[in-house]
């Protein structure tokens, strides 16, 4: 009896040591991106992410965050910091590296979308029949658009094509640059974190940004005016941003693991996300620039046909690069990334 108490007892011993290993964490991934920890890609999106996939995987999988480029480097390093393993995860632009994504940029191509969770979508979709090639150096786990940018501007509004000349403006990738050259003003290409410093010193009057990123810069402290898009009208244009893991931390999980990334991952994260830059970061800004006494400026239909007029100029820019890269018929894949994009629009509740 006693023999058999002590050989039970060790078994119940194993046991619990077992249950208790299985809740330890096996891998901690490292996700590195370059906004503050309160940002709202931190906060809304990534963090909550994050907590399902630990629950999920009973703690097995377990996340360290570094935000604001805590691990070093610089905002367009990350998609390389993700191919080389300094980091496991980041989030970031493709457009930072200038000309190496150009399909990825169709998606921030001017006055292309009206709604980010519908775009977010059909980015995930035309990469992944199109894009192998270019992201083949780390493993996509979402695609998604910010909410629409917009511009912000520190002594003068602008209201019309006339009010662009003279202005400095901060683009985020060429095709924004090219824009702002079209429109009248002159570019300053440059990462998001570097924007505070630039307007407090007067190196640019103003930015096209987003919403989402005004609490995080404190934006509405160093701007007095913004001018959004018409109503119902598609956004001066998106910012395009991917998700991307270590493909050989990817392939080092155990296939139950894995599958938990996989489940978590795709066009489903990515329409979350969209969701997000759709809905409450807008009205954040909005808040945050009205508590603050901004104008907002609403562009009145009429004269945004005569913007987009313009933007519709880069087509020819974009088909020719992205034909120079080795694809086929640019014209077609830019006309599948509109039908995409109004596909997912006509799924959406109106």
């Amino acid at each position: 009896m006693h023999k058999l108490s002590k050989a039970l007892l060790t078994l119940l011993a194993t046991s619990v040591m077992t249950w208790a290993n299985a809740d330890e964490a096996e891998v901690t991934l490292k996700v590195h991106h370059f906004l503050p920890a309160h940002s709202v890609t931190q906060a809304d999106f990534l963090k909550p992410w994050a907590e399902k996939i630990t629950a999920e995987s009973n703690g097995r999988i377990q996340f360290q965050f570094y935000p604001s480029m805590q691990l070093g480097g610089t905002p367009p390093q990350l998609i390389d910091q993700a191919r080389d393993g300094v980091a496991d995860i980041v989030w970031t632009l493709p457009g930072y590296t200038s000309g190496r994504f150009p399909l990825a940029s169709a998606f921030e191509m001017p006055f292309m979308s009206r709604s980010s969770e519908a775009s977010s979508q059909a980015m995930w979709d035309f990469l992944e029949a199109h894009g192998q090639k270019e992201f083949a150096d780390v493993h996509l786990l979402a695609t998604h658009l910010t909410d629409g940018a917009l511009l912000h501007t520190a002594k003068k509004p602008v209201r019309s094509l006339a009010d662009f000349r003279g202005l400095k403006l901060r683009s985020a990738n060429r095709i924004s640059t090219k824009l702002i050259s079209m429109l009248g003003a002159t570019p300053v290409a440059m990462p998001v974190p570097q924007v505070p410093e630039a307007l407090s010193k007067g190196v640019v009057d103003g930015a096209v940004l987003p919403w989402d990123v005004v609490p995080a810069l404190k934006l509405q402290e160093l701007v007095k005016y913004h001018t959004e898009m018409a109503p119902g009208q598609p956004a001066l244009m998106h910012t395009a941003l991917v998700l991307a893991m270590n493909p050989a931390k990817y392939a080092s999980l155990p296939d139950d693991l894995r599958k938990i990334i996989d489940d978590n991952s795709g066009r489903e994260l990515s329409r979350q996300a969209g969701h997000i830059w759709d809905t409450n970061v807008i009205e954040t800004g909005h808040k945050l620039a009205q508590s603050r006494g901004n104008e907002i400026y609403v562009l009145p239909a009429e004269e945004q046909a005569k913007w987009m007029a313009i933007g519709r100029k880069l087509d020819n820019d974009w088909i020719k690069e992205v034909e120079s890269k080795g694809n086929d018929n640019g014209a077609a894949l830019l006309q599948e990334v509109r039908d995409l994009i109004e596909s997912y629009n006509a799924k959406l509740p109106h």
